[in-house]
């Protein structure tokens, strides 16, 4: 069976979608995935613009204005929703993992 879309969130679209919280560009959403995950989850230009793309079809996201070639974006109620229903679900992978191994952390 397929998988629908945005079902589940990969790491990086879940950090873009909690950037969005506030309204930002792309530049500003890179370094604001940057700062949050300390250097370990990067976005390179190509994949994020790829996924803004992605969240604007979906409905998730909807451009707030346009200066140049810099936009900015902010996260729309379906898009709070999908981000919401992510925490939700790795917070049941996590207590599964917990139930699992006793609570022990690695």
């Amino acid at each position: 069976m397929a998988r629908e879309r945005f079902q589940t969130l990969t790491e990086q679209m879940f950090y873009i979608l909690l950037s969005l919280r506030q309204e930002c560009c792309g530049t500003d959403i890179m370094e604001r995935v940057a700062q949050m995950t300390r250097g370990r989850v990067a976005i390179g230009p190509g994949t994020l613009y790829h996924l803004l793309e992605s969240f604007l079809s979906a409905g998730m996201i909807r451009e707030t204005r346009t200066e140049r070639r810099r936009r900015s974006y902010i996260l729309t109620p379906a898009g709070e929703a999908a981000l919401a229903e992510e925490y939700r679900r790795l917070r049941t992978v996590a207590a599964d993992y917990e139930a699992q191994m006793g609570g022990a952390a690695p």
